[in-house]
């Protein structure tokens, strides 16, 4: 397990945050932990599965190639300036302020967007852990909502109390995590290759890994687009930069071996859960919707069986999914709060935003301010449309998150194009790759805009009220209007604090050492 160093505060670094505090091994932890791979899996798989079937192993693969690509940006981007504020900092000294307000507004929104699933996911767990299937299988239920916010609540607290007491929690969490996706994997194969497995299960074959069985393009992009959700969050060692020992190396390398853990850990789940469970619409097949929303407790019992050891391990499968969300939680806390810190220390937002707390060193404003929206967010979109806009909130998600990945790797290949010519790593790890993996986020990214349109694609919709009388998705609307919304909010910030937006500075300040941590 990782170790951390003892430190001190250290604000004339820095910002003030806690220096050296996180080893390459916690920062890893840390990244894999805030994509929750068992909360991801079990809340999108399904969905990917209904758009390409048998073919959603070879989709894991190809969405994990941009990805790959924009973490060599981060990692090119880290060693040059590292910044807690990333993205928002590196594109707003590299491309000017309002590209990187922007991409700071993609990054905030969409995780606390996200948030009000992993509250509801966890308040739904709780119950079903405990035998409150009742309670558990309502996600709008009251209940569901407290605990939720109670498990909001105490993440935000673990994120005020410094980052060594949120990594030492995210370790915990993260062990029971991989033992039980790699044992319920195993077991489900297992039981695929002796025959004991239910009606419909199908051994794993080549032809899963061929992209060219997928009935159509647009099929094979939405796959793709949601994919892309289930990477999220690897970044979260980028964000932690200024806490980490040897911040130039040590975070960019973690962000890009936590995408290679991730792909591990997701195609062995994937081929498990499809060659045990199948396609089917009725039972416990993929292919069925009162599965969609989660698939590891749909399947579970069955792949575990009924006596008492299975049982237990059906419950441990249970907390597993719990732990995931409850791990994201705190990792979304953890990285928001680093974003309003930087955003407030150069101006972008009011700047008690800035402000560190004097013993724990953490953003401890920032950190509530998140946890008091998300806790927001999380109670209305509970009440709009029985819960379900919960769910059109997280799939809107992937349009900002291909944004501001997407400007990720242009901003990496934009600040170093004039290192070509420095060798063939230059070449393809700072500008080559980044920008390809860049161009295709943004691209799936405006594909999905167009694709969200269709009320089809959401569980919610909007008819307006005077012609033309469109019938808009609900995702389109939440998505395209938050983007709208943090233009509009960036006007008018504009207008009553100019300070950041005038922009020469910042630009200077990079020029002024472009290079200073190539030492790497």
């Amino acid at each position: 397990m990782a170790t951390t160093a003892h430190t001190t505060s250290d604000p004339a670094a820095g910002k003030g945050l806690r220096t050296g505090a996180l080893s390459m091994t916690t920062s890893l932890i840390l990244s894999v932990a805030s994509a929750a791979p068992a909360y991801s899996l079990a809340a999108t798989l399904a969905f990917i599965v209904a758009y390409v079937g048998f073919q959603a192993p070879v989709i894991v693969l190809l969405a994990f190639v941009p990805i790959l690509f924009v973490s060599f940006g981060y990692a090119a981007l880290n060693r040059r300036d590292p910044d807690c504020g990333t993205i928002f900092t590196w594109a707003g000294r590299v491309l000017g302020p309002r590209a990187g307000f922007m991409a700071g507004w993609a990054v905030i929104t969409s995780f606390v967007l996200v948030m009000a699933s992993l509250a509801q996911v966890a308040g739904q767990y709780v119950f079903l852990l405990c035998g409150a299937d009742g309670i558990g299988s309502d996600p709008s239920s009251p209940w569901v909502l407290l605990v939720g916010l109670g498990w909001m609540a105490l993440m935000t607290a673990v994120c005020l109390r410094g980052i060594e007491v949120a990594a030492a929690v995210q370790r915990a969490l993260l062990v029971l995590e991989f033992v039980m996706l790699v044992v319920f994997s195993a077991v489900a194969l297992v039981r695929v290759w002796t025959g004991n497995a239910p009606a419909g299960a199908r051994q794993p074959g080549l032809s899963w890994m061929n992209p060219f069985e997928i009935s159509s393009p647009s099929a094979f992009v939405s796959g793709l687009v949601l994919m892309l959700f289930i990477y999220w969050g690897w970044e979260t060692a980028v964000t932690v930069n200024e806490e980490t020992t040897d911040r130039h190396r040590t975070p960019g390398r973690a962000a890009v071996w936590s995408t290679i853990v991730l792909l591990t850990l997701y195609l062995l789940a994937t081929v498990a859960t499809l060659a045990f469970a199948g396609t089917g619409t009725t039972g416990i097949g993929l292919g069925n919707p009162d599965n969609f929303g989660d698939v590891f407790s749909a399947i579970g019992q069955a792949v575990f069986g009924a006596g008492a050891v299975g049982t237990l391990l059906w419950h441990l499968l249970v907390l597993m999914v719990l732990s995931s969300a409850a791990a994201s939680t705190e990792t979304t806390v953890l990285t928001l709060g680093r974003t309003l810190l930087a955003m407030g220390r150069q101006g972008a937002v009011p700047r008690p935003f800035a402000r560190i707390h004097p013993r724990y060193a953490s953003p401890h404003v920032a950190t509530l301010a998140i946890g008091v929206s998300g806790a927001l967010c999380y109670i209305v979109m509970n009440v709009l449309a029985d819960g379900l806009v919960i769910g059109d909130a997280v799939s809107s998600c992937g349009l900002m998150i291909a944004f501001y990945y997407g400007l990720t790797g242009l901003t990496a290949a934009w600040a170093h194009r004039d290192r070509w010519r420095h060798g063939a790593a230059d070449l393809w790890l700072r500008i080559a790759l980044p920008a390809v993996g860049g161009v295709v986020l943004l691209a799936a990214g405006l594909w999905s805009l167009v694709n969200d349109w269709d009320p089809a694609n959401s569980s919610t919709s909007f008819t307006l009220p005077f012609p033309p009388h469109w019938h808009i998705g609900g995702v389109f609307l939440i998505g395209a209007g938050t983007l709208a919304a943090g233009w509009l909010l960036m006007l008018g910030y504009a207008r009553l604090a100019p300070g950041y937006f005038r922009g020469g500075p910042r630009r200077a300040q990079v020029a002024s050492h472009p290079e200073a941590s190539d030492r790497a």
